[in-house]
């Protein structure tokens, strides 16, 4: 079961949250058919936008994540609900790069010319917008530097995706790290080295490792403290009935053009591939 588990250091100075998204990932996977360096980005991107969204704990709120760095993979969307929920794509799906030092191309993929930018939607008259530039295309860093430049919060964010030889998911998830505000400055250099040492998320997560044991081995000697655990999953909301209330923000001519053809249209979902068949009468 994939979930999110949100935890504190003993001092208070360090908050973290962390992720197992195997899951979620694989069901992405299997409903866009990605290749491998699509499956990964996406997924980085998933497990973020789904630490992220999982932060707002408001009801009916959301995140969308968009990157796009002008590479083939073209651009990443990613939806969150409140809990953590999660559903996305990629404009490109079956991109196939060759590997690059003996891993996914991710960066390669993604591009570095162009941005990333969260929308938070609070159900506030305007949603909060905030975009910065890429800075290498792995996606992690790109999260690390959205937080230090948009939002001004110390941050390290640690993302991946590990593909198995059929191309299914073999681990996924991370972790997103912050200082609080006050942390003392040499927190930072202390926190870079539990880091270095701890490893990358999918090592810690290849062998069964859950996101708890990530915290307890980043936030090693700092006491850190369990706050929650929060099961998260791939979920797609979409419905009849929101479809046909895009059909119906056609202009009255559109609609007429489409009759004109005599044949049902058909609508389908990005985020889920479900297909929505209208036809000729209901129009």
């Amino acid at each position: 079961m994939d979930e999110i588990v949100r935890a504190i250091a003993g001092d208070g100075n360090i908050k973290i949250t962390a992720i197992s998204s195997r899951e979620l990932t694989e069901k992405a996977r299997c409903i866009h058919t990605t290749l491998p360096v699509a499956t990964a980005a996406l997924g980085m991107t998933l497990a973020a936008a789904s630490m992220i969204g999982n932060e707002i704990k408001q009801d009916d709120a959301s995140v969308t994540v968009r990157i796009n760095g002008g590479g083939p993979i073209g651009s990443i969307v990613v939806v969150a609900d409140h809990m953590g929920n999660v559903r996305g794509y990629v404009q490109n799906p079956h991109v196939d790069l060759p590997l690059k030092n003996g891993k996914l191309d991710v960066c390669g993929s993604v591009g570095t010319k162009g941005m990333l930018t969260v929308i938070r939607d609070l159900n506030m008259k305007e949603p909060y917008v905030g975009s910065t530039a890429l800075v290498s295309g792995e996606i992690a860093e790109d999260f690390t530097a959205y937080f230090v430049e948009s939002e001004q919060v110390p941050t390290a964010c640690a993302l991946g995706v590990l593909v198995d030889r059929d191309q299914s998911v073999l681990a996924a998830g991370g972790y997103i790290l912050q200082l609080m505000p006050g942390a003392p400055e040499e927190l930072a250099v202390q926190l870079e080295e539990k880091i270095q040492k701890a490893g990358a998320a999918t090592s810690m997560l290849v062998d069964g490792g859950s996101p708890e044991e990530m915290i307890m081995r980043v936030l090693d000697g700092f006491e850190p403290r369990i706050l929650e655990h929060c099961p998260v999953e791939y979920r797609c909301y979409c419905s009849r009935e929101k479809v046909e209330s895009a059909v119906k923000s056609l202009s009255a001519r559109e609609l007429e053009e489409i009759k004109a053809d005599g044949k049902p249209v058909e609508v389908t979902c990005q985020f889920c591939d479900k297909v929505y068949s209208f036809d000729v009468s209901e129009l």
